[in-house]
């Protein structure tokens, strides 16, 4: 239309605009009442999302690469979160190391997971069976290889799950392996070999390595201090053929480290 009504053929000449005040008023005032109509509408939603009821169940979520873990207040930690269908249930969410995201896209929720700040979002599971998480903020390497699962399921099945007893099937089972999942272990290494894109851990004690040290090759036993050094010094010796991708924990105790490497020198 102004391409046409204000052709240069009709207006050989330019002319200046003349100011109408109704005009603009009008144009200011019906853009501003429409975008607070959306944000009143928007922000009750909003609301909805950060008022979390009273009654809810809450559980601890960790984020780190490339992994989640879930810890119940009964002690429990897994690598996938249990939830009983029609309760409420708050996540309490931190980041281990960098920014993460928590992402169920089939609860349409989404958070971001800070470290050193506690973040959190609410849902209320209605259907029986497995949703996918993910994590929907790129976090390094293996960013696409950070996903869980909710497993939603009837409340007296989950209060079974719940009660059951430290090593009992179905949990993570001793305590070494619990101690592994939290500090991030088994995001990169498996226990038994079968995940082949997974450093193995079963069978190494006793065996030799070839290593890089200070940009030299050398062989080492894999021994206590051995374990011990790859653990509290991951970049000092880098296993031949491997990335330099392993931070050491800051939160490890020495009691804890005995308990991983008596083990893994058991793991077979």
């Amino acid at each position: 239309f102004f391409a046409v009504r204000y052709s240069r053929k009709r207006h050989p000449e330019a002319q200046p605009v003349k100011q109408r005040l109704w005009l603009e008023i009008t144009w200011t005032l019906v853009p501003t009442a429409l975008v607070l109509s959306m944000f009143f509408y928007g922000l009750e939603g909003f609301r909805i999302m950060r008022d979390t009821p009273e009654d809810a169940m809450q559980v601890k979520v960790y984020g780190r690469m490339w992994e989640w873990s879930f810890e119940y207040d009964n002690g429990k930690i897994t690598d996938k979160l249990f939830v009983p269908i029609g309760r409420n249930v708050q996540l309490v969410m931190r980041s281990l190391d960098v920014i993460h995201s928590f992402y169920i896209p089939s609860f349409r929720i989404k958070e971001d997971l800070l470290p050193g700040r506690d973040t959190y979002l609410w849902f209320k599971p209605q259907t029986v069976g497995p949703s996918d998480i993910f994590c929907a903020e790129y976090c390094g390497q293996r960013h696409a290889f950070m996903m869980s699962q909710v497993i939603a399921m009837p409340e007296p099945e989950f209060n079974r799950w719940y009660s059951q007893k430290e090593g009992e099937p179905g949990l993570l089972g001793a305590p070494a392996v619990k101690l592994m999942d939290v500090h991030g272990c088994l995001a990169c290494h498996s226990l038994d070999g079968s995940n082949k894109d997974m450093i193995p851990l079963n069978g190494i004690f006793g065996k030799k390595k070839l290593v890089i040290r200070d940009g030299q090759e050398m062989e080492v036993d894999v021994d206590e201090d051995y374990i011990r050094r790859s653990v509290l010094r991951p970049g000092f010796e880098i296993v031949k053929g491997q990335m330099d991708m392993m931070e050491a924990p800051d939160d490890l105790a020495s009691g804890d480290l005995d308990i991983i490497v008596n083990y893994l020198k058991e793991l077979k």
